[in-house]
């Protein structure tokens, strides 16, 4: 598969989880009122906390200088959204408990891996100009 299909496979994909992220969100404020007690406060687990960092440091580096090259900024926008999927994973990888789902992060990392050193490869034979 070459990286376009790839990486229009992925966006298809971000758009259908953003779709059903969105039909889950409420639509008014009403909607929103809930009972806080029964919520847990305090410390954050390690998962979380591995979340939190990994998707903090992929919307910093995702923030590039673009180029006006449409080819190249994408990549260099896809770069760290694929090693983001990498830190999410390894949080998984290293806090998950159903192997299913770790068995699914551990390929995500290998995808993706192969995904960045494809990506980098193209962006040394394409130098913004």
């Amino acid at each position: 598969m070459t990286l376009a299909k790839k990486i229009v496979l992925l966006l298809m994909a971000a758009g259908m989880l953003l779709a059903v992220f969105l039909e889950s969100v409420p639509a008014s404020s009403e909607e929103m009122k809930h009972d806080m007690s029964k919520m847990a406060m305090g410390a954050q687990s390690p998962a979380t906390v591995g979340y939190e960092k990994a998707m903090k440091k992929m919307h910093k580096d995702m923030a590039i200088k673009y180029t006006g090259n449409a080819d190249v900024d994408f990549v260099r926008g896809m770069i760290p959204h694929h090693q983001g999927a990498i830190d999410m994973a390894k949080v998984v990888i290293a806090n998950g408990k159903d192997p299913e789902i770790r068995k699914l992060a551990e390929g995500v990392v290998k995808a993706q891996e192969a995904e960045i050193k494809e990506m980098r490869d193209w962006l040394a034979k394409h130098p913004a100009k």
